[in-house]
């Protein structure tokens, strides 16, 4: 058997499921990508195997995957015509190096052509293209992160208190991203997988009332929720210097590291019920249960959305 190959590893999701593979598979086994040579050097100094790669250009993929059996693809933290090449080059060089399974991390119902979210498009054409290649493939079609909008929470109650947004009663079965490296993880170590579409879902289904509730709960706090528009979910965003799309300038240390219009056809596609996949996916697919949102508030300063690691958006 080949070896694995781990890509993005520079970016918060990416080094989690690194360590996670790490602690199911022997070293020798894995190889790790990123763009970020400063990043590898954690693993480099373990005696792993590391290439430095640019998805945005073909050139020196094909060498750095020839000893891979399986590729996980994390997704590229941009939007847009630039996120579908950058994935072109990577499955492209794939196929040319022999690789013969691919791991990618997609969206809950990407396929679906009413989901009116912006992350969508990209994710599908991914999928797309993999098959078309005539590829080996588990795509891994993530919930929302809880992380993001456990940071969301407590950006309000530093605030009046009062969490808006647009996604209104739209229910959505939110996962650790802790967990969506497990499944990464857990995908390339797996031998029985074979042109599968699963779900990764948290343990219950809950509208953002429910998940306000929670965090209330567990904190102590009284954040309330209010439904607004999407419009002025945009401009709620546009206040906090939020880019509108990842071409855009994202602030250091902001509390909402992604594009508003990555967010609020988000929040939209969950108002219409577009995101309220679940399933058992994630405990078929590791043997574990995900973590809950309480248990994720009760160690919140664990589960924050974090810096964008991105250096190119």
């Amino acid at each position: 058997m080949g070896k694995l190959l781990l890509t993005g590893v520079d970016g918060n999701l990416g080094r989690q499921a690194a360590e996670d593979l790490l602690k199911i598979v022997n070293k020798d086994q894995v190889i790790l990508c990123g763009y970020n040579p400063e990043a590898l050097k954690f693993f480099a100094k373990q005696g792993i195997e590391t290439h430095v790669t640019n998805f945005n250009q073909i050139d020196g993929l094909k060498e750095a995957f020839s000893e891979a059996d399986k590729l996980a693809l994390i997704s590229m933290p941009f939007v847009g015509q630039k996120r579908q090449q950058a994935h072109k080059n990577v499955v492209d060089a794939a196929k040319a190096a022999g690789v013969k399974q691919i791991i990618y991390t997609s969206l809950v119902n990407a396929a679906d052509q009413s989901n009116p979210s912006v992350e969508k498009i990209d994710h599908i054409y991914t999928e797309d293209y993999i098959k078309h290649i005539g590829l080996d493939y588990i795509f891994l079609r993530n919930s929302q992160y809880a992380e993001a909008m456990i940071t969301n929470y407590f950006t309000y109650a530093k605030g009046d208190g009062v969490l808006k947004n647009s996604q209104g009663d739209g229910k959505m079965a939110y996962i650790s991203r802790k967990d969506c490296a497990k499944a990464v993880a857990h995908a390339l170590a797996a031998t029985d997988y074979h042109e599968a579409i699963l779900n990764i879902n948290g343990p219950e289904l809950m509208t953002m009332t429910a998940f306000i509730a929670i965090g209330n709960k567990v904190t102590g706090h009284h954040v309330t929720y209010k439904e607004i528009t999407d419009e002025e979910n945009y401009q709620i965003f546009d206040a906090m210097g939020v880019p509108r799309t990842t071409d855009g300038t994202f602030k250091d240390g902001s509390e909402a590291p992604f594009s508003s219009e990555g967010m609020v056809t988000f929040a939209q596609a969950i108002r219409l019920g577009k995101m309220d996949t679940f399933t058992d996916d994630f405990n078929k697919l590791t043997g574990q249960k995900p973590l809950t949102v309480e248990y994720m508030f009760r160690h919140a300063n664990d589960f924050q959305v974090g810096e964008r690691h991105s250096m190119d958006d």
